[in-house]
């Protein structure tokens, strides 16, 4: 299995949504208040923390919060486990531990630029959904101002043109936007809207700036960004039209070990029939890691 980043035990919410990062909150809501349908039956949020953006699934029946560190998802059930449409699942989205078109929409926003294996992890958010199912995907751009002047300017080697992920610190990569349609495609998605964000993630600006009228002005790039993206981040709104074979199923789990599907959603733990592994469920989270 790829190599995994570990938030576990972490301080992420404290040490990096400060309120210097306030602008970059707020750009990735109204982006994906832009992206998202306003309702549906079943949404999965992969990389979902500490539940930073579950106030924007308000339309939805069922809400899946998704990451592989406990320790966040205990933060996101101390906000929203009073509320029976969420269901709080831990695991990898190597294994995605849900069964075959159980979703209607998939959200993975700030998670991919941490993947080393991109094509295992968008095959399975295909996987997960129904027919014609909508992802809404942000990931880290490799081709964005700052770089291609630093390449001009003869002050960095690697070229922002070229398609290839560059990784600027271990499981940490930057894309090409060329480069993530094609492995979208592959995956059996289709890109439509596309949103350049974040134009103006420049600390003295920042500091200078309240966030939500740097918010603001962002918006106002978003759309006409988006035809040619040089931001720092990118969200893409792409829907699934590979025949995804078989009917849609209610929400179910599937073994990460062996695969079985579907297995039920009981708030005890989860036996599978198959190769007989047991995946605990504990305070209200599933536990589907592999050292559960």
């Amino acid at each position: 299995m790829p190599e995994i980043c570990d938030y576990e035990g972490s301080r992420y919410r404290e040490e990096f949504w400060t309120p210097e990062r306030r602008f970059e909150h707020l750009v990735d809501v109204v982006a994906l208040r832009t992206l998202l349908p306003p309702q549906g039956e079943v949404l999965i949020d992969v990389g979902a923390g500490f539940g930073r953006l579950a106030p924007l699934y308000a339309g939805y029946r069922r809400v899946v919060l998704f990451d592989y560190a406990v320790s966040l998802l205990q933060e996101a059930r101390g906000q929203w486990g009073d509320d029976p449409r969420f269901l709080f699942v831990a695991g990898d989205v190597y294994r995605l531990p849900l069964a075959s078109r159980t979703c209607d929409v998939a959200v993975m926003v700030r998670v991919l630029h941490h993947l080393v294996d991109v094509s295992t992890a968008l095959h399975h958010l295909a996987r997960v959904l129904r027919g014609h199912g909508i992802l809404v995907l942000e990931f880290a751009n490799k081709r964005h101002l700052k770089a291609i002047l630093r390449y001009l300017l003869r002050r960095q080697q690697w070229s922002p043109f070229s398609h290839e992920p560059y990784p600027f610190v271990p499981l940490n990569y930057d894309f090409h936007p060329v480069w993530v349609k094609h492995r979208l495609q592959d995956a059996g998605f289709q890109v439509g809207h596309v949103r350049a964000v974040s134009y103006f993630r420049i600390p003295w600006l920042k500091r200078r700036v309240p966030p939500h009228l740097l918010a603001r002005l962002d918006a106002l790039l978003h759309r006409v960004g988006g035809r040619y993206p040089l931001s720092p981040s990118v969200f893409v709104q792409a829907q699934l039209v590979r025949n995804t074979q078989g009917p849609s199923h209610p929400l179910a789990f599937r073994c990460p070990q062996c695969g079985y599907e579907p297995l039920p959603v009981v708030p005890h733990d989860v036996h599978c029939p198959h190769c007989h592994a047991c995946w605990p469920y504990r305070e209200g989270i599933y536990h589907f890691k592999p050292s559960a």
